[in-house]
């Protein structure tokens, strides 16, 4: 039998949050896909990022190309569906009511529109230069982002990115004490080298004969 590690709580959490990883991801059905609580959604959207990315990455399909294979194929369903319902006592095939709710497409846009502000609003006040250390941040992590984009195209990049999203955060509430054990001594043991290394550097600066004599 596997044996699993158990950590005490004295280990702070991974950057320092205080709520579960559900509420910190908004607590909504989004957390619940992220974190495979909604497995069937979670499986299909994983899935289908796979598939898209095989197929116009491995396989080199064009966009437009697969859109009118896409359509051709479904047309022929439907028209076998449709003029064989009556002959198997099938129920004619019917577009989701979703793709035709004028509500749910509003509800979308303003979701998206209200997510799209709050990110904009968010590198404005850091732009402003509130928080000097959030700008130096942000303006370093931009640039890494900018070579990593370079190193992949954009389709791989985006594959990659919703990968990461739909394991790393279900991994990580799976061992959530196990890694922020890790990372905790990770970090002690990085700021103790830092501070050996800042000494070691201190101590080899040469002093003028005043300060060498100055008392303590």
């Amino acid at each position: 039998m596997a044996t699993t590690m158990h950590y005490g709580h004295s280990a702070p959490r991974l950057f320092g949050r205080e709520r579960t990883l559900h509420a910190a991801l908004g607590g909504r059905r989004a957390a619940d896909i992220i974190l495979w609580r909604d497995k069937r959604a979670s499986a299909a959207i994983l899935g289908a990022a796979t598939a898209a990315w095989g197929l116009f990455e491995v396989a080199e399909f064009h966009f437009l190309t697969l859109v009118c294979y896409a359509a051709m194929i479904g047309m022929l369903v439907f028209f076998i569906w449709t003029n064989a319902s009556s002959f198997f006592n099938l129920p004619a095939p019917r577009i989701p009511e979703t793709l035709l709710s004028e509500r749910a497409t509003r509800q979308a846009i303003q979701d998206g529109h209200r997510r799209l502000s709050r990110v904009v609003e968010t590198l404005y006040d850091i732009a402003c230069g509130k928080d000097i250390k959030m700008f130096i941040l942000t303006v370093v992590s931009l640039y890494i982002a900018s070579v990593i984009a370079d190193c992949f195209s954009s389709l791989t990049l985006l594959y990659l990115v919703v990968l990461g999203t739909m394991t790393l955060p279900a991994l990580y509430e799976r061992y959530e004490s196990e890694v922020d054990h890790l990372v905790a001594r990770g970090v002690h043991d990085l700021r103790t080298h830092f501070a050996d290394m800042d000494s070691g550097v201190l101590r080899k600066i040469p002093r003028g004969a005043g300060a060498a004599a100055s008392p303590k």
